[in-house]
């Protein structure tokens, strides 16, 4: 799918990845051409650092900022003055974090939704490598090793002046974020869409991002240090909003902590991906020079050919063969328990960057990290999205909301009003029991006449009394009325994929429901000289459901010669797609339900959810309307007054049933599941 490669001849590391491709193949009518080399991946596909892409994607977008040769020329001085000056030595620095993690909907503990214990693990992985913790895997016993003198604490007050935990999740409504070349015409949606959305001031907190990426081998990046205002040349300040680093969930964090939910990937899975990337953060680059033998500016690391990918410890380094190369250290290739150094060198570079760095400077000032007054009473309220996919319920709408208890008592009750477009507002009463920090996400059913609009929500109380702490009550976002899922009557289908070799740029899923992950690929490259890619062909049987399938291409150019087809079993198509895409997703549904063929009778009176657990809600009836509910087989099963709107179905056993309503003079009957 790759119409150019990019090459790594500068800037700062940061993809881990694995083979190399010199395929110059044009795609045939593109205005593209394939890039020359492609980004080193190891044999497995794995890329694991894609720094250097990156920052030469910055550079074609911004040509002011600094090359890799402009960079050193004015952070050469500067090291030498540090080296002089060891008055810096004892004086830790402490950087406030905040850690995005973006997912889809998804419950936390459910990939990419990785939870607490998994982000605080890799904070503790960082403290321990930085800090050169003696009895933890960041621990050596190297001559050069040395103890960085920085350290990284979750923030503790937001930019609002608002207390957290330093997590912040967002739903960003997307399965996969892309990270294509905008030098080559394709958009880069992590620096597009994720960052700009979701970052804190870069100069008082390192903001730090969890994905999925769509390019499946790809492990993390990061922003190399912003230049520094060097007598004759510009200052780039137009950086701000894409800096920091990012990884991939399934990277972020140590199984060294696992506490049986982490969501990690073997070989992966120590954290090593984020000391790598907060290293090229502040200023390190890779040991290799990111060219045959070349610099990396630290005379304490051995002249390194090229990546390393293994934990060969006997490699002869390029200029001396009595002295070998140090696959041991972060700023190498190798896999994560192979990582344990950081050298006196890169500590001296690392704190002159620190010291005089734009944004990293004042990083070292910001009081992010300190506490602020606790209420026992406070809850914050977040909107979480406003996606238009209606799997979840089968296309009824939700509001989903996070409910966050920022108290240091527990949090059992909480009541939230909220409205569409400004109209009349109406109150939600929470129940539970949060303990300070955590969190509940909250969907509140949306009637289905509702259209898409703004929606406001607000906090009016909590444990029974007023919440201590007004300026988190409030949040703002648009609810998209749901697509309803189109209807296939049947339970068996065909799917067929014939990629590229550009494998490791397609991924997909199809979810259910429940949002589980039912069926999914992901895949390799394939070198030159092997045979291309064959039809992929699988048959499906799914159960009666609602299912949301999406593809995406991490470049943006889609399958080149290549098409992916889901069909019913009687070849009617419900997804087609060959061409340029970036992100494709299409709902469908394999049961009858409201809103599918019943969509041609116009209903008198709204039911919702539908499917539906306890309580059914009715639109659009008086105070006097009455009900039935008759099963499956005719038989009556419930019947009453509906009052304040709802009706209890919690007692009924799961199953499809029609209710009738009856009010004044009308009278209705609609069909409902009960789940």
């Amino acid at each position: 799918m790759r119409k150019t490669t990019i090459s790594n001849f500068f800037l700062i590391p940061l993809l881990f990845s694995g083979a190399v491709f010199t395929n110059a193949q044009n795609k045939e009518g593109s205005k593209f051409s394939k890039r020359s080399a492609e980004v080193n991946r190891d044999p497995r596909g794995i890329e694991r650092c894609g720094t250097v892409a990156y920052e030469e994607g910055l550079r074609k977008q911004f040509p002011e900022r600094f090359t890799t040769e402009q960079f050193e020329e004015w952070l050469a001085p500067l090291i030498e003055k540090n080296k002089l000056n060891r008055s810096q030595n004892g004086n830790v620095i402490t950087i406030p974090v905040v850690v995005h993690v973006i997912h889809n909907g998804q419950d936390i503990g459910t990939a990419p939704n990785i939870t607490d214990s998994q982000v605080l693990s890799q904070i503790t992985v960082m403290n321990n490598d930085f800090r050169r913790m003696t009895g933890t895997p960041g621990f050596n016993a190297s001559l050069v090793g040395a103890d960085t003198e920085i350290q990284f604490v979750l923030a503790k007050v937001d930019p609002n002046g608002n207390p957290t935990n330093g997590i912040d999740r967002v739903n960003l409504c997307r399965e996969f974020w892309a990270n294509g070349s905008p030098a080559d015409g394709y958009e880069n949606f992590i620096n597009s869409t994720v960052k700009p959305r979701t970052i804190w001031d870069p100069t008082k907190y390192m903001n730090m991002w969890s994905v999925n990426f769509a390019d499946s081998g790809l492990l993390g990046f990061a922003q190399f240090p912003s230049n520094s205002g060097l007598q004759g040349l510009q200052a780039n300040g137009g950086l701000a909003n894409t800096d920091g680093v990012v990884a991939g969930f399934s990277t972020f964090g140590s199984m060294d902590y696992n506490d049986g939910t982490f969501l990690m990937q073997a070989g992966y899975d120590r954290g090593r991906t984020m000391t790598h990337e907060v290293g090229h953060f502040v200023g390190l680059r890779h040991i290799w020079g990111d060219a045959n033998c070349g610099n990396d500016y630290c005379a304490d690391t051995p002249t390194a050919h090229t990546a390393n990918y293994t934990c060969n410890a006997t490699i002869a380094s390029c200029d001396n063969t009595s002295v070998y190369e140090m696959v041991q250290n972060y700023m190498d290739y190798t896999n994560d328990t192979c990582m344990n150094i950081y050298t006196n060198d890169q500590k001296t570079r690392i704190r002159t960057v620190m010291d005089n760095s734009p944004r990293r400077v004042e990083l070292k000032t910001s009081n992010a990290d300190q506490p602020i007054p606790l209420f026992a009473n406070d809850a914050e309220i977040k909107f979480d999205g406003g996606c238009s996919i209606g799997v979840v319920n089968c296309g009824d709408g939700v509001v989903r909301l996070v409910l966050n208890n920022r108290g240091t008592s527990n949090l059992t009750s909480a009541v939230i009003s909220y409205s569409f477009n400004g109209g009349t507002a109406q109150n939600y009463n929470w129940t539970g029991n949060l303990a300070q920090d955590k969190s509940s996400v909250i969907n509140i059913p949306v009637d289905g006449a509702v259209p898409s609009s703004p929606v406001s929500l607000a906090i009016t109380s909590v444990n029974g009394t007023t919440d201590e702490r007004s300026t988190n009550n409030t949040s703002n976002g648009n609810y998209v009325k749901p697509i309803a899922p189109e209807y296939f009557g049947t339970t068996t289908f065909t799917f067929k994929l014939l990629r590229d070799r550009y494998g490791n740029e397609t991924r997909w899923n199809l979810r259910n429901s429940a949002g589980q992950i039912v069926k999914s690929g992901n895949y390799s490259n394939t070198q030159p000289g092997q045979p291309s890619p064959t039809l992929l062909t699988q048959t499906w049987t799914l159960p009666q459901d609602c299912y949301a399938f999406t593809i995406s291409d991490d470049f943006g150019d889609g399958l080149t010669n290549g098409y992916v087809d889901l069909s019913t079993g009687s070849g009617q198509v419900v997804f087609h797609k060959d061409g340029e895409f970036v992100y494709e997703t299409k709902t469908f549904t394999t049961r009858e339900t409201l809103g599918t063929k019943e969509t041609d009778t116009k209903n008198n009176f709204g039911i919702y959810p539908n499917p539906v657990n306890d309580i059914l809600n009715i639109s659009s009836v008086s105070g006097e309307a009455q009900f039935e509910i008759h099963n499956a087989v005719g038989q009556l099963v419930k019947k009453g007054k509906i009052e304040n709107s709802q009706i209890r179905v919690a007692d009924l056993v799961k199953g499809t049933y029609v209710i009738t309503i009856q009010d004044r003079k009308i009278s209705e009957s609609i069909k409902f599941i009960k789940k």
